[in-house]
């Protein structure tokens, strides 16, 4: 791996699994965190012309976000320590492969590693929620974190999952683990 790729840390997982709270709970302790690339995207499809909202076309969405996961990616590489990514590259690739058949997501994400651990948030019934960036169902939701788990076991990532617990306990959790 890159040096830059063994400070990248992914969190993925199901949405309305809790991500994006733990990452604000890790840039609150100090750490660089890169937001998720997809829910950017969707705000600013439904502030334009909403062609590449998943829910219209789900494959330009998934070229925008692995576009905009390769340039955060970038980005991050001037940072030092950790860098938290709400998702990343894995993802995106992963969903334009579920949508169109394109083989991407091993030749792609190989070029551009993370950290070989990553924390999987597994579904969270309690506290799911639909929102104007999340329409879908939690089935929905379920059936994206399975396809999630094999992209990133296929990739050879250490897939660590996520406890159901606090934001305070998780983010405790993935940093003990990451000093393991």
């Amino acid at each position: 791996m890159s040096v830059a790729g063994d400070r990248f840390v992914v969190i993925s997982g199901c949405s309305g699994g809790g991500k994006s709270t733990l990452t604000a709970e890790l840039r609150r302790r100090g750490h660089a965190v890169v937001e998720e690339p997809g829910r950017r995207i969707v705000q600013e499809e439904r502030a334009g012309d909403g062609a590449a909202l998943p829910w219209v076309d789900m494959a330009a969405f998934a070229r925008r976000a692995i576009a905009l996961a390769l340039a955060d990616r970038a980005a991050a590489g001037g940072e030092t320590g950790w860098v938290f990514f709400d998702r990343g590259l894995v993802d995106a690739a992963a969903a334009l492969q579920h949508a169109t058949g394109e083989p991407v997501l091993g030749p792609l994400c190989r070029a551009h590693p993370y950290h070989r651990r990553m924390f999987m948030a597994p579904p969270w019934p309690e506290i799911y929620e639909k929102d104007p960036e999340r329409p879908h169902a939690l089935t929905a939701a379920i059936a994206e974190y399975e396809r999630l788990c094999l992209a990133y076991a296929l990739l050879d990532y250490d897939v660590t999952p996520l406890p159901k617990a606090s934001v305070r306990d998780r983010a405790d959790h993935i940093l003990q683990m990451l000093d393991d």
